[in-house]
Parts: C-alpha cells; sequence; structure tokens
C-alpha cells in the first residue's frame, strides 16, 4: 500500500480509495479534509488518471497553492502542474480566455475588482442625473451582484415585474436602467467583474453546446472544496461539467457555512443527494486539531441548530483546560484583559505572538484591541483592511499596466489620464466620455481618432490629449518583447511616479513610495517564480494574478511573528494555539440584522462555531457590560451563544457581583414621592444601651478645602472614599453617562479625562466634579 495511504484514518482512507461516481465527504472542523482531497486527486493519479483531466475547486488561492505541492511531493511535480486546479474565479477566468470571442469578449478582457465596479456605477448614476443618495453605488452594486449569482441577466430583470416592483416600492425605480448600462459599459471596455466570471461561464456552457461537451470531457473527475460555501451560479457550473461522467467529489461541512450574505446557499451541500443517483457518503468526524473541551463546547452549541446534516465530532486529544468567559465593563477593559492575558501566557509559556488569534464580528471591534496590544508592546497585524492591491498608489501603478494589455478599459484610462497631473481637467475627461457613449466607443478609441470626432478642443488640449496617446502606445510596444517585472519596472520610471510621491515628505507620502517600490518586488517575485517553473511570466498573466488575489492570500512584508486581528469570517480555514473570541453580546454577535429569521440565525451560530473551532489549545470567550455603538454608550446583555454552551466546559473568571440589580426597565421619577405623614415605622425594638469603655479622645479636623457632601438617592462621589479608577463607568449632572479614560495627581488634585456620550472627552477636577459611579 502507498506511504500516504498508510498515514489515513479509517474514514479518511475509505474516501480517498472510491474511484467512481458521485460522492460527498462531510468534514467536521479540524478533521483533516485538505489531506483528504490533496490524496484523493494523487491516488487518482496514481491510478493512471491523466491530471488534465481532473479538476480541483477550492476557495482560496492560497488553498489551491498548497494541495499543489503536496500532490507535488506524491505524484512529482511535473504531473502536478498539469492539474486544472485553483479557485473557480481563477478556473473559469482561465476557461473564459480560451473561449472569450463566442461571447464576443477579447482575450486580454480586464476583471474589474469592487473599487471599480463602484466607480463605473458612480460614473452612471451621476450621467443619469440620479439622486446619489436614493442611488448609493455600494447598495445598487450589491444589488447588481445578486442578481448576476441568482443568473439574472438585465432581460431577465426586464421580464420580471416583481423584481421592477420592489425597486420601485424602493424608490429606485432606475435600477434596471443602471444595470442595462453597466453592463454594456463593461462590455465596451472589455471588461467583467468578479460575478461576470461565473455569470459569463454559465453563458458559455448554456449557449454553446460544443464548448459544454469540450469541457465535460476534459474533466472526468471533478473534486470541489468548501461545497457549502457555493452560490447558484458555481452550483450550475459544477453540475454543468459533472453531468457526463459524474465522477464528482464534494467536500464541506453544512456547521461551516457562513457566506449567505454573499449568495452562498447551503442547500446545495443538503441536497447534494437528491442531485445525483447513489451517492456515496463518507463522513470524517474525528478533530485533530482542538482540544476535548472546545469539541464538545462547539458541538453543545452547533446542536441547537435544526438545519443540518448528521455527524458527530469527537477528538482523541487531551481534554484541554476549559473554555474560559470573561465579562468586563467595556470594549476598553476587553481589550486590555486580551492584551494582559497574552503577554501573560507569552510570559508564563513561552509562546511566539503568532500563536494567538483575536476574533470579531465586526472591523469596527479592532480600536481598542489596537490600542491595547499597543500599550503592551505586542506586534500584530490586522486582516481585512485595505487590502495591498486596493490603496490609491498600487491602484494607479496596476492602471496603467492594464491600459497596455487592455486600452479600452475605461477605469484604467480615467485613473491615468492625468496622474501624474498634466493639464487633463474633469471637464475633457468628461467631453471624452460623453462622445464614447455617443459613439459606442471606448475612450481610447476616441483618443487615437481624435480629429474624426468634433469634441471643440483648443490646441493646446488636443495637444496633451495626443502626447498621452503616444506615450500609451509606446509602453504597449515596450510590453510587447518585456517580461511583467521589465515592463513594470520600465513604466514607473518613464511616469516618475517615485519622484511624484516623494515630494510630499509626510510619514503618508513616505509608505507610498515603500508600497510603490513593493509592487515592484511583488513583480520581481512573480516573475522569478514563473521563470523557474517554466511558466508563464506576461504582463497579462500577472495582472490576472494580480486581480484573483484575495485577502488571505496577501501576505505580510516581513516574517516577524505577530498576533492576528481578524472578522470571524476571514478565520475560517485557519487555527490558532489560542482564540479569543469578543463581543459576545446580543445585538452584535449575533448581530442585529440576522435574527429575524431562523435561518439567520443559524447562520450566526455557524459563525460562532467557526470561531471556537479555530482554537487548539485554549478558548476565551469575552463579553462587555456596556459599549460605545454609533458614538453612545449602551448597556449589553450577554450573547446567547454563551447560554448555549453546556457549563461544564466553561470556566467562568468573572467575579461574582453581588450587589442587588436595579429594574432598569422602569424609571423611578414615574411613582413621584410618598408624603411623610402617610409613611408609616414599625417601632424599633427597645434594646439594654452598652456601657463603652473609656477610650482617649481623639479630634478629627477635616482639611479645608473639602466641601460638605450632600448625599443624595444617586450617592455622588465622596473624593476621599471613593474607588475611582480607569475604565469605570460614570454619570455626571449635567453630561450624563462617560467613561474614564486616565486619570492624573492626587487628592484634592485629581483629574480624570471622561468619554461622555453626550459632549466627547472632558477633563475634570474630581473635587468640584458632581459624579456618581455606575461601574
Amino acid at each position: 500500500m502507498n506511504k500516504y495511504i498508510q498515514e489515513l484514518n479509517e474514514s479518511q482512507k475509505a474516501a480517498v480509495l472510491h474511484k467512481e461516481g458521485p460522492m460527498i465527504i462531510i468534514a467536521g472542523a479540524g478533521s483533516g479534509k485538505t489531506r483528504v482531497l490533496t490524496y484523493r486527486i494523487a491516488h487518482l493519479m496514481n491510478q493512471n488518471i491523466d491530471p488534465f483531466n481532473i479538476l480541483a475547486l477550492t476557495f482560496t488561492n492560497k488553498a489551491a497553492r498548497e494541495m499543489k505541492e503536496r500532490i507535488a511531493n506524491v505524484v512529482g511535480t511535473s504531473e502536478a502542474k498539469n492539474l486544472w486546479m485553483g479557485t473557480f474565479h481563477s478556473v473559469f477566468a482561465r476557461i473564459l480566455r480560451s473561449e472569450a470571442d463566442h461571447i464576443g469578449f477579447p482575450q486580454n478582457f480586464t476583471i474589474y475588482d469592487t473599487q471599480d465596479a463602484v466607480r463605473l456605477i458612480t460614473s452612471i448614476i451621476k450621467e443619469m442625473e440620479l439622486d446619489k443618495e436614493k442611488y448609493k453605488p455600494k447598495q445598487i452594486l450589491a444589488r447588481i451582484s445578486s442578481f448576476k449569482n441568482s443568473l439574472i441577466t438585465v432581460r431577465a430583470y426586464f421580464g420580471n415585474p416583481d423584481l421592477i416592483e420592489a425597486d420601485k416600492m424602493a424608490q429606485r425605480p432606475k435600477v434596471g436602467e443602471i444595470y442595462h448600462q453597466y453592463v454594456e459599459r463593461c462590455f465596451r471596455a472589455g471588461a467583467m467583474d468578479f460575478d461576470d466570471l461565473l455569470l459569463r461561464t454559465n453563458e458559455l456552457l448554456t449557449r454553446f453546446p460544443a464548448v459544454l461537451s469540450k469541457y465535460q470531457q476534459r474533466f472526468k473527475y471533478i473534486l470541489v472544496d468548501e461545497y457549502q460555501d457555493t452560490n447558484h451560479s458555481q452550483y450550475l457550473i459544477v453540475k454543468a461539467l459533472a453531468d457526463r461522467f459524474q465522477n464528482i467529489c464534494v467536500v464541506g461541512d453544512d456547521s461551516q457555512s457562513i457566506y449567505a450574505f454573499r449568495g452562498a446557499n447551503i442547500q446545495n451541500i443538503l441536497n447534494f443527494q437528491r442531485d445525483y443517483d447513489n451517492v456515496q457518503i463518507f463522513k470524517l468526524e474525528q478533530n485533530y486539531r482542538s482540544s476535548k473541551n472546545i469539541v464538545q463546547a462547539a458541538n453543545s452549541v452547533i446542536e441547537k441548530n435544526k438545519t443540518k446534516l448528521d455527524k458527530e465530532v469527537w477528538t482523541a486529544n487531551d481534554e484541554g483546560s476549559k473554555v474560559k468567559v470573561k465579562q468586563t465593563v467595556n470594549e476598553v477593559t476587553e481589550g486590555r484583559f486580551v492584551a494582559d492575558s497574552i503577554f501573560d501566557h507569552k510570559m508564563n509559556d513561552h509562546l511566539k505572538n503568532s500563536d494567538f488569534a483575536i476574533l470579531y464580528r465586526t472591523n469596527a471591534q479592532s480600536r481598542a484591541l489596537e490600542d491595547a496590544l499597543r500599550e503592551k508592546d505586542i506586534d500584530y497585524v490586522i486582516y481585512g483592511g485595505i487590502s495591498f492591491y486596493g490603496r490609491k498608489e498600487i491602484k494607479d501603478v496596476v492602471a496603467y499596466l492594464r491600459i497596455l494589455i487592455n486600452p479600452n478599459d475605461e477605469e484604467a484610462l480615467k485613473r491615468i489620464i492625468n496622474y501624474p497631473a498634466r493639464g487633463i481637467g474633469a471637464t475633457t475627461i468628461d467631453k471624452l466620455a460623453v462622445a464614447a457613449n455617443h459613439y459606442k466607443k471606448s475612450i481610447f478609441e476616441i483618443l487615437e481618432n481624435l480629429d474624426q470626432y468634433d469634441l471643440n478642443f483648443n490646441s493646446g488640449t488636443r495637444t496633451k490629449l495626443l502626447n498621452f496617446v503616444t506615450m500609451i502606445q509606446h509602453f504597449q510596444i515596450e510590453a510587447q518583447t518585456k517580461n511583467a517585472f521589465e515592463v513594470a519596472e520600465f513604466v514607473i520610471k518613464q511616469v516618475r511616479f517615485i519622484k511624484d510621491l516623494e515630494q510630499d515628505g509626510t510619514p503618508e507620502g513616505v509608505s507610498k513610495v515603500e508600497n510603490v517600490q513593493e509592487i515592484l518586488n511583488k513583480v520581481k517575485n512573480f516573475t522569478e517564480e514563473q521563470k523557474e517553473k517554466a511558466e508563464d511570466d506576461s504582463l497579462a498573466h500577472f495582472l490576472e494574478t494580480a486581480a484573483l488575489e484575495t485577502s488571505s492570500d496577501v501576505a505580510t512584508k516581513d516574517d516577524k511573528p505577530r498576533v492576528s486581528l481578524m472578522t470571524i469570517h476571514l478565520a475560517k480555514g485557519l487555527e490558532f494555539p489560542y482564540v479569543y473570541i469578543v463581543g459576545l453580546e446580543e445585538n452584535l454577535f449575533p448581530s442585529a440584522m440576522s435574527m429575524t429569521t431562523r435561518s439567520e440565525l443559524e447562520e450566526e451560530r455557524r459563525l460562532f462555531y467557526v470561531a471556537l473551532t479555530r482554537a487548539e489549545k485554549q478558548a476565551y470567550l469575552c463579553h462587555a457590560q456596556m459599549r460605545y455603538r454609533w458614538g453612545k454608550l449602551v448597556d449589553c446583555e450577554p450573547s446567547r451563544f454563551l447560554e448555549e454552551i453546556d457549563e461544564k466546559y466553561l470556566e467562568n473568571l468573572t467575579t461574582v457581583n453581588h450587589k442587588p440589580v436595579q429594574n432598569k426597565f422602569i424609571n423611578e421619577d414615574i411613582f413621584g414621592s410618598v408624603p411623610q405623614d402617610r409613611i408609616r415605622f414599625k417601632k424599633p425594638i427597645q434594646r439594654t444601651p452598652v456601657k463603652p469603655t473609656s477610650a482617649p479622645k481623639v479630634e478629627f479636623q477635616p482639611p479645608k478645602n473639602l466641601k460638605k457632601v450632600v448625599k443624595t438617592t444617586n450617592n455622588p462621589i465622596n473624593l476621599f472614599d471613593a474607588n475611582i479608577s480607569v475604565g469605570a463607568i460614570v454619570s455626571h449632572t449635567k453630561f450624563g453617562k462617560g467613561e474614564v479614560l486616565s486619570l492624573e495627581g492626587s487628592g484634592a488634585n485629581q483629574k480624570a479625562e471622561i468619554r461622555f456620550a453626550s459632549v466627547g472627552v472632558k477633563k475634570l477636577l474630581l473635587q468640584f466634579a458632581k459624579l456618581t459611579i455606575i461601574s
């Protein structure tokens, strides 16, 4: 038996050795699904299946690269290169480039990212003179994206009265027209957005049976990772390609389906057995990642979901520590607890920063955590912020490179035609855009034939435009004989990007120069890797690779160990020895926007399951009593997910507070006061007074600056007795509720810096401030 087969448990081995027919591998968290998928492909190749006939679809380029490297270790690098393996978008982009002429696109079509798409929709809304408050570009793009992922083309939209009526009811009756213009402009620019890579592949396979037959014959064995995350468009492509031989293997976990917000349909995995006859089912239920306490705690939560496949995840790992639960006063003390805990683990257990991850529901939660980590001098990295390729200076460089490959790329041209500044103003660009729309041409086609169009440009403007065209044509000639790095280096020098950025001496300007140098490094690394593998090192190939790169594929600039901060959605597929899940409060996690239906709530529960199962050794669950939301300090209720965990797997780190809980739902002022003559008192019990023993008489002399403290029902602070501390929540008679940020001085001169929800940050002398400590 092959050595790699001996590494597998019985369930994994059965899935790897099965050869023909439809099969589903239900893979619990940490159960080794990547190993099974990898060895299954390698085993097919060892059974004389031609790698050219194997299609493997993943959800990240990183996963595809890692799997290909593992397969190469088993079958050899040369054969592994022949596999069709990559993300849905990268594989279908490759097919579309080969078959682009069928649907009227050039082979070198541009792939628009979200920024490009938003800019184009913004232009269309402006040209149509629509209210930008009603027609917000990002919302319109999201609407168009949902249409495309549901295979609702422009023609299908206008044939569906319900969709038209829904947009009218939303006071956006022009959505269909915007959609039509957007599709037309993308087509004219020779561009596709990410959703088009799926929609146009469906179009290709549906309208051209010969093309479908060609790829059905090629892909005799199809494997799909993370099948629970496929949307309707992806599902239809896979089903069409697998229809002839039905040697389809899908791998996934319904308990980790967390992408409904971007179109993923959990029914794809739940209904797989209905789509194919004689489906073989394999279950990977042994978790190799986490301790018993973590696995069982996660199980006790996810079992509350009603929509799920039958499986029972277990582990042979050690019992491990219980899952620790910590309640803090607010997000500041939450951040400090996490930072202190990481610091203590590092010191006591000799751990690296990279052993820790902090997961949260929304990006906005990172601020307090960052502050706390900086105070402890703990290095960290945030995932999911502005991507490297999303930075302005990088977009500018890439736009120059894109226009060399596809001169009809409208968004790239608009970006660079006056950058660096060459005296071509917005009015000139608008005239060009109007002419392009009128004549159904691209802007660059108008520029190349400027004499044919009466645009009333003065001689100075015409000269500038012609000089720009000449420069681009010169760059295009250079690009024909140079590799990606040589072209990028040539363009950056000729355009004088770095010289332009160096004029800004600020730290931001320096950072921009470093980023431009970094893009050159990336292109250099790309060309060297491609040469080493004897593969395509052209500019076109680099641009496609860059366009399809996801946030999880982008590495940090150095290898320094750092604590990882990210949303839970980005953490999927990752694992860390120590995981902190913060913000476990109702309306935050689960999100207030995801509790209107059972399906939404169950997805939030699956999201929590994903977060908890990222931990190998220890998981911390943190929640705050109050938190700033939308600029207001609000009281928080612990997340229902905390209650759903069997308490035998939990350890509460919070000191129990035995103070009586006030009724927060009723304002006591509504009852008024009782007249003194109506109050009845019981007679006090008569006791024999005890004669005190004699003691030396001590006279107390209060400090001269001590004012008399009047006791009220609100108990204002007595400055010489109160235990006020940083992070405390206080109430001021004028400013309302606030949080103590810092303290300075002592005694009568003690000051507090307090952030009030109503007026912002105030510095108050405690001697005179009438404050009430709330908590």
